[in-house]
């Protein structure tokens, strides 16, 4: 169980900020789901809850996502459900349940980076930035692959365009973390693949992305890609499965997550 010695909050970003990096053992609080099982001490928590940081709307062509939003609003907010084929609402439906969902937020899952993240997954196939207060803006896949540095993320924001898009996971159960997951998207002739729990962080597999970057895909195209996905990223093993198995997965969620594209697509 962590423990706070001092809890502050602010009303400022400009405040949180300078509270952050006080001590380096400042911490700012989401939905405290996953610190809870930690053994962490913290200074002072930062509670960001007076900041106005829980939204979804649209801005000047974006989707805005504010980092208090949680897993919860983001499954059931109409603007989501009716973009990218409703994939972020797929992406976190069977994250553990509706009252955990409740309590996570959105700034604390992809900050954190976790490995076993859907969400992350579902954002890295779509136009994706992160607002940092500190480092300003940039792509989601530029941020995942910086070290680690004390910042707060504000929102998040998704281009509105008409990419289509497919969230797939498999799961030992239905409340559990999954064994690998895979997004596959497409906007015009571009596709873009990601893979996450191979148990590290979510990945686009670049090579097997621009093998599909083709008009009129023969079903030999799609196992190609496949299987170089599967061959260009790594894979490990813990208690939910071996890097084996995780990389025979990754070929059958592969291909089912571009023919759902191709299907949507068609419809």
């Amino acid at each position: 169980m962590f423990t706070i010695l001092d809890m502050a909050q602010p009303d400022r970003l400009e405040e949180a900020y300078e509270i952050l990096l006080k001590r380096r053992n400042n911490t700012i609080l989401g939905g405290c789901a996953f610190l809870k099982m930690s053994k962490k001490q913290i200074r002072t928590g930062i509670d960001l809850s007076k900041l106005k940081l829980d939204y979804i709307r649209e801005d000047n062509g974006f989707v805005a996502i504010g980092a208090m939003t949680t897993l919860r609003e983001l499954e059931t907010n109409p603007l989501l459900r009716e973009s990218f084929n409703s994939i972020l609402s797929q992406a976190v439906s069977n994250i553990i349940g509706v009252q955990f969902r409740n309590g996570v937020t959105i700034g604390a899952s992809v900050y954190s980076r976790y490995g076993f993240s859907d969400l992350l997954t579902a954002l890295l196939v779509l136009d994706t930035e992160v607002e940092l207060y500190h480092q300003g803006r940039m792509p989601l896949g530029e941020f995942l692959k910086r070290p680690c540095q004390k910042d707060i993320l504000v929102q998040l924001r998704i281009k509105k365009s008409q990419r289509i898009a497919a969230f797939i996971s498999f799961r030992k159960s239905a409340s559990d973390f999954a064994v690998l997951n895979v997004a596959v998207s497409k906007l015009d002739d571009q596709w873009t693949i990601a893979v996450g729990a191979r148990p590290g962080r979510a990945m686009i597999a670049e090579r097997a992305s621009r093998t599909l970057n083709k008009e009129n895909l023969r079903a030999q195209d799609i196992e190609e890609a496949a299987n170089i996905a599967a061959d260009e990223l790594s894979f490990g093993t813990n208690a939910r499965g071996t890097a084996d198995y995780r990389k025979a997965l990754c070929r059958v969620l592969v291909k089912r997550g571009i023919r759902e594209v191709i299907l949507c697509k068609s419809n």
